[in-house]
Formats: structure tokens, sequence, C-alpha cells
């Protein structure tokens, strides 16, 4: 396995991302700006009875292509990732601890990328201006790298669960393969360099968790368990987050691995919810942060 760099998350990414930001700016308003000449003798025209035109449509679209693959190279470059205190480095994480002041929850998504339903969640956090952290399959990935891409992206951290989704026992060797190429493909996809793993079901036992402890994985566990994945109905899915949530707390939810509609359309209520009771969202390295800190706090007061 590559050493890791650490570059602290959201600084890292962000900056890259914030410029990318700039850059389709910039080419938006070069791609929509009309030649000077022509405006000038052209008559008045009412553009909102106008059909959109889908050539300029089509260049943008094209446009945002191009600069997604070229901020990917350069990740690949740099080599990103996400930081992780160094106390976390081989543990297990369920929940953080945080001091009464802190309220804050982390939203974490499995088992995708999915058609659809992975797009849907994109964007429902998007529109809440909600940061999360998706636990993809590398056979998923494999399948549907613009959607790993789309997540990297819009800023949301990505992490390693596993190639296969497999619950029996894995040798070393095999528990080598399921995650490592996982992160591989990753990096090959995506650019960023994860340090964060999840395993398939929540089972410790199997060889999976021991290889990823030793490879100084942080293994990010759950503390609110949807049960999303048993298709329960909407109310029920949204009460399993609800009643078991605390502040530093970690949310389980999937959005990929089936039909996940009920997940889609729980998710809104879910944040909603969160909100009236005053707590903000944060991804998983960013609450270890957070844990991390506090822990520093006490330590210098003794």
């Amino acid at each position: 396995m590559e050493n890791k760099k650490s570059f602290f998350w959201p600084q890292g990414i962000l900056v890259g991302l914030v410029a990318l930001g700039g850059v389709f700016s910039l080419g938006f308003m070069m791609l929509l700006r009309p030649n000077t000449s022509e405006a000038q003798s052209r008559p008045n025209i009412n553009v909102k009875n106008m059909p959109a035109n889908t050539g300029v449509q089509q260049r943008i679209e094209k446009f945002k292509g191009a600069m997604l693959t070229s901020w990917q190279q350069q990740a690949q470059v740099k080599g990103f990732s996400y930081a992780v205190p160094s106390r976390f480095e081989g543990a297990i994480v369920k929940a953080a601890k945080l001091s009464q002041q802190e309220k804050a929850i982390a939203l974490t998504f499995d088992d995708g990328p999915w058609p659809q339903s992975t797009k849907q969640v994109l964007d429902i956090l998007k529109s809440n201006n909600i940061k999360g952290t998706f636990f993809v399959i590398g056979q998923n990935l494999k399948n549907y790298p613009e959607l790993g891409k789309e997540i990297v992206a819009q800023g949301h951290v990505i992490a390693n669960h596993t190639w296969h989704h497999w619950y029996h026992f894995f040798n070393q060797q095999a528990a080598a393969f399921e995650i490592d190429r996982t992160e591989d493909l990753i990096y090959q996809v995506t650019g960023v360099k994860t340090t964060l793993f999840r395993p398939p079901g929540g089972i410790m036992h199997n060889g999976l968790v021991g290889y990823a402890k030793g490879q100084k994985y942080t293994v990010v566990l759950w503390s609110a368990d949807s049960t999303d994945y048993k298709q329960p109905a909407v109310p029920k899915l949204i009460n399993n987050v609800i009643k078991d949530s605390r502040s530093g707390g970690i949310v389980l939810m999937h959005d990929g691995g089936g039909n996940r509609s009920k997940t889609v359309q729980a998710l809104p209520v879910i944040i909603s919810n969160f909100r009236k009771q005053g707590y903000r969202f944060v991804t998983i390295p960013e609450l270890l942060e957070m844990e991390d800190k506090d822990i520093k706090l006490v330590e210098n007061k003794k």
C-alpha cells in the first residue's frame, strides 16, 4: 500500500474545488458572452420566448466535463487525502465524544455509487449545503466512476467499503485484495487517498477489520442505524435515525445496493429534524478533528 500523504480536509480539496468553481464561472462567461459587434447590430429580442440554445448548453457541459477531468488529474498528482488525527489511526470509531457545547452529527452513506439514488442523495445534500461521507464499494465505483467523481467534486468525503461487500471470512491475502484494490480505484478515479474504512455489515472478526487496522485505517462504524436496507416505511426509517442520535453521532444510511427510494424520501425530513434541534452536519474527518481538539483542551488544562 502506498504511503498516504496528509493534506488537511477541507482545506486541501476545498481550495481545489473553489479554484475549479472559479474556472467554471470564467468559462461560462466566455461561452455565454455575445460578440460585441453582433450584439450592437441585432434588434432587441425577448429571450424569455426563445428556446434554450442547445449548442451553447452542449459546449458548457463539455467544458464542465473537461475541467472535472483536469481537476481529477491534478488531484492524483498531489495525492489529496482526508486528514485524520493520529490518535484515530488504526482505531475503531462508533461516535465522537464532544463537549456539551457542540451539537454536530455525521451523515454517512454506504454501498454506492448507484444509478439514480446516489445522484438524488447528492442533490438533496447540495440543496441543504451539507457534506456527507460516502463508503463506496469498489465494484460499483468501477461501474459508475462518474458518480464517484461527482461525490468528491461536490466536496463530500469518499471512503472504502471493500470491493465485493462480502460477509464471509477473509485470510490476509483476500482481505488485502478487498481493501487495497478499492483504495487503488478510489485514487485512480478521484485522486483521493482515503484512510477511512467501514466493514460490510459492521462485521468485526472476519479478517477485514484486522487488516484495515494493521494498515492504520480508521474503522468507522455508526451510532444510529436507519435500517433502510430493510426498506421500512419512511416514518419508521426517520424515527430509527432520530431516536438513536446524539451529538457526535454517526448516522448509517445507504445510497446504493438496492432500491433506496425510501431513503431519498426520508433524507430531507431527517435533515430538517436535526436542524430544528440545533445540529450542524460534518464529515467523519471533521467529526474526529472536533473530538481531537476537545481531548487536547482537556489535556492542556491538567
